[in-house]
C-alpha cells in the first residue's frame, strides 16, 4: 500500500509582525497509506489542526517538507492537483455551506471545476444517498440540525471524488446524536469507498474506531499505533494532557487502586464487562 501523505522534517511557525512565531511543528515525519483511517489527537496547541492544512496546502512548510500523492505542496503548480487529491471538512459547517439549497451547495464545487452538469446531477444525487441526505435535497441548509448540516458539508466534498479526506475536529459542535451520524459516514467513507480518512477530533471513542492512532504533542509525534497499543499507555497520554477511553481508565484505576492485575486494552463496552466479570468472580 503505497503512501498518499508524507511528511519530512516539517516545520512550520506563523507569520506575526516580527517574522515568525516559534515553531508550532517542530521536524514532524510522517507517512498515511491509501485507504487508512487514522486519527489525529492533541491537546489544544498540540500541531495537530496545523498538521492537517499542510495534506491540503493551506499551510507551506517553513521547513522540511510535505508531499501529496508524490506532489511537493509547495511547488504553486501543484495546488490545484492537491486540493482535488485531499478535501477538507471544518468543525463548523455553517463556514462551508454556501448556497440557498442543499442540492446547490453539494453541486458549487463541481461547477466551480467544470464538471459537465449531468456529472454535475449524477454526482450530487450519489453523493447526498451515500451520506443519507438525498431527500433533503430541495431544502434550505439553513433549517437542518447540526449532524445534518455537516453531513451535506461531507457530501459536497464526496461529490469531488477525492482520494483523502481530512476532518478536522467535525464533531465538535454537535450533540451526540449528531456525532453519531457524522461518524457513520466517515467510517463509510473509508470501508465502502476506499477513501483515505484523517480524522483531527479530540473524543476518544471517535479515535478507537480508526485503524492507527497519531498522538501530536509539543509540535510532533508523540505516539503512532494501532489504537488498542496507543490507548493502554495510560500515564503517557496524561503526561500529554489526555484523557484515554473510559473502558480503559476503569480497568487502569482497579490495577492502581485495588491491586488488580487486569488486562486494560479493552476498547468497547462489551471487552470491558467481559474482564470485569471475570475479575468479580
Amino acid at each position: 500500500m503505497s503512501e498518499i501523505i508524507k511528511t519530512e522534517a516539517l516545520t512550520y511557525a506563523y507569520p506575526t509582525e516580527n517574522g515568525l512565531s516559534a515553531p508550532v511543528l517542530k521536524g514532524v515525519d510522517l507517512q498515511i497509506r491509501r485507504g487508512e483511517f487514522v486519527a489525529v489527537l492533541g491537546h489544544n496547541g498540540s500541531g495537530k489542526s496545523t498538521l492537517a492544512g499542510h495534506f491540503n496546502a493551506i499551510r507551506l512548510p517553513t521547513g522540511g517538507v510535505c508531499y501529496v500523492d508524490m506532489m511537493d505542496t509547495r511547488d504553486e503548480s501543484n495546488t490545484y492537483e492537491v486540493r482535488k487529491t485531499v478535501s477538507m471538512v471544518f468543525q463548523n459547517p455553517d463556514n462551508q455551506l454556501v448556497a440557498t439549497v442543499v442540492e446547490e451547495d453539494v453541486a458549487f464545487a463541481l461547477e466551480n471545476m467544470g464538471v459537465p452538469p449531468a456529472e454535475i446531477r449524477k454526482r450530487v444525487d450519489d453523493a447526498l444517498k451515500s451520506v443519507g441526505m438525498y431527500e433533503y435535497r430541495t431544502q434550505a441548509p439553513h433549517r437542518l440540525s447540526g449532524g445534518q448540516k455537516q453531513r451535506i458539508a461531507i457530501a459536497g466534498v464526496i461529490a469531488m471524488m477525492p482520494r483523502c479526506v481530512v476532518l478536522d475536529e467535525p464533531t465538535a459542535m454537535l450533540d451526540p446524536q449528531g456525532r453519531r451520524e457524522v461518524m457513520e459516514v466517515v467510517r463509510e467513507l473509508n470501508h465502502k469507498y476506499g477513501i483515505t480518512v484523517i480524522l483531527i477530533t479530540h473524543h476518544m471513542d471517535e479515535a478507537v474506531q480508526a485503524q492507527r492512532v497519531v498522538v501530536m504533542h509539543r509540535g510532533n509525534v508523540l505516539l503512532d499505533g494501532a489504537p488498542r497499543e496507543i490507548f493502554t499507555q495510560v500515564d503517557t497520554l496524561r503526561d500529554a494532557r489526555l484523557t484515554v477511553p473510559q473502558t480503559i481508565e476503569i480497568l487502569h484505576e482497579l490495577n492502581v487502586k485495588d491491586g488488580a492485575n487486569l488486562k486494560i486494552d479493552a476498547l468497547s463496552v462489551t471487552e470491558c464487562a467481559d474482564i470485569l466479570e471475570q475479575y468479580l468472580q
